[in-house]
């Protein structure tokens, strides 16, 4: 079976976010008022082939431990479905 599969990495808590915060400060300078909190980070979507979509949960934890994110500092959301047929 092929999986859609969405990887979210985001920066851990207390981890400095320089991005995030130019883009906070900015934001008022371009009319954009009352925005807080704001974080980068990266999505990693692709396909994969696995016998079951708890094989390829598995399989992109790992590919997230080993090679997407770093996690001593990142964490990973990990978002696994059944590809669509076509797609």
């Amino acid at each position: 079976m092929t999986f859609d599969v969405q990887v979210e990495v985001m920066l851990r808590p207390g981890i400095a976010d320089p991005e995030g915060a130019t883009i906070e400060r900015a934001l008022p300078a371009l009319g954009f008022e009352g925005v807080t909190g704001v974080t980068v980070g990266k999505s990693i979507r692709f396909q994969l082939d696995s016998e079951s979509a708890s094989k390829a949960q598995e399989t992109a934890t790992q590919m997230c431990e080993q090679f997407l994110s770093n996690p001593v500092i990142e964490d990973a959301a990990i978002s696994v479905t059944q590809a669509q047929v076509g797609s």
